[in-house]
């Protein structure tokens, strides 16, 4: 069951695109801040920047819209638009209102804000206040609070439901609510039902003990959706970076799909080390993001292994998943058979003579590494280094596996 308070709090991940709001209702809500910040240009850059998608996740719960806002530091910011809720004496008149009017209540359960709740529920002048944690010292709005407005002026197009839920009241407890008088407004308005009207008793349709067999179980989902954003205050003390936890609910949205479909877990008798590499591994470290920075060097903190060292096993994973991971860190001594025909047979390649050590066969710059599933697996040095580096894709023939 659904409770009022679990209805008092919504997330929206994804957004309508664009800056402009389409309906009356969403420009009136954004004209509510426009018409009281005293700087223009800064409204300007703030719907430049709803535009641009600066806005992440928007969380609304009673008296407040919060989000997280990019500019111009690594870190966004956290900014929100305050706005007073209704009291229960101003509800109980508005819903009386909507029940009694067939046309409003249509309009509202069609997602369109009638005429009879707009002046109780937009803002008024002045009404709408924003807070940031931008250092911006004028006066409010900053141009990441205009950001926010304008983008909840196009959620508020899709979705005015949270336009109520911001003045106190969830959209479940609302329908129900409105449900309840308006069928009490029916019953009044109904003449008296007709005597002997065919029925069955309560008792008699309780009393079924033959129950219709269960459905089927519904079919996994083809691909795992993208998780909701929430709010994330980053002065806490010890706050996780809200992007790398984004990274890791869709992957445990991912793991999710693969349990439902399979039953089994392909991750889950990772260790900490091979898990965090497996998590690098979806980020190629040429032209890494910010994000994908933080996320590295988080994992190489965790693990107590470096950021290059994580790049390297990443590479590895990437090349051939936990058997390229072991691959490169566990040299082991193989039978002979395919490690000693493997010499000969790159030499009639014309692809130089190997020098073999344990599993693995050197030559130069170039290395080919035998694993322990049986498959060859490519490696580069620069020229005087020990410094290696997977390529290319494994093999059980040596010489397919150096050229490619």
């Amino acid at each position: 069951m659904i409770t009022a308070r679990d209805d008092r709090r919504r997330t929206f991940a994804a957004l309508p695109a664009g800056a402009d709001a389409a309906t009356w209702w969403g420009r009136a809500w954004a004209a509510s801040l426009e018409r009281a910040a005293p700087d223009a240009a800064r409204m300007e850059r703030g719907r430049a920047y709803a535009a641009e998608g600066h806005v992440e996740a928007v969380t609304v719960t009673p008296g407040r819209i919060v989000a997280y806002v990019r500019g111009s530091r690594a870190r966004p910011y956290r900014t929100e638009l305050a706005l007073g809720v209704l009291a229960d004496a101003e509800w109980e008149r508005l819903l009386e209102a909507v029940a009694a009017d067939p046309a409003a209540l249509a309009a509202l359960l069609e997602r369109e804000v009638p005429q009879v709740l707009a002046e109780s529920v937009l803002p008024g002048p002045g009404e709408l206040l924003p807070r940031c944690s931008c250092p911006d010292t004028g006066r409010p709005p900053c141009k990441h609070a205009a950001a926010l407005c304008h983008r909840a002026a196009r959620l508020l197009d899709e979705d005015p439901f949270a336009l109520l839920l911001l003045r106190g009241r969830g959209e479940r407890e609302l329908t129900a609510e409105l449900a309840r008088r308006n069928a009490a407004h029916a019953a009044r308005e109904r003449p008296a039902a007709a005597a002997g009207f065919p029925g069955v008793p309560a008792r008699a349709a309780l009393s079924r003990t033959v129950l219709p067999p269960l459905p089927a179980p519904a079919a996994a989902p083809a691909a795992p959706a993208v998780p909701p954003g929430w709010p994330h205050d980053p002065a806490a003390p010890g706050a996780p970076d809200p992007l790398a936890l984004d990274q890791l609910a869709a992957d445990a949205a991912a793991r999710a799909v693969a349990l439902l479909a399979t039953g089994e877990d392909p991750f889950g008798g990772l260790g900490l080390w091979q898990d965090a590499v497996r998590l690098a591994s979806a980020h190629h470290t040429a032209g890494l993001t910010g994000p994908a920075r933080t996320l590295y060097r988080d994992l190489a903190r965790a693990t107590g292994r470096t950021t290059t060292d994580l790049a390297r096993a990443a590479a590895a994973w990437r090349q051939g998943g936990p058997a390229g991971l072991a691959a490169l860190e566990e040299p082991w001594d193989p039978p002979a058979g395919p490690f000693d025909r493997a010499r000969p047979a790159l030499v009639a390649a014309a692809q130089g003579s190997f020098r073999p050590e344990r599993n693995r066969l050197t030559c130069a710059t170039r290395q080919l590494r035998l694993g322990r599933d049986g498959l060859w697996y490519a490696y580069e040095s620069r020229p005087g280094a020990e410094d290696w580096w997977p390529t290319g894709t494994p093999s059980p023939d040596p010489v397919s596996a150096l050229a490619g």
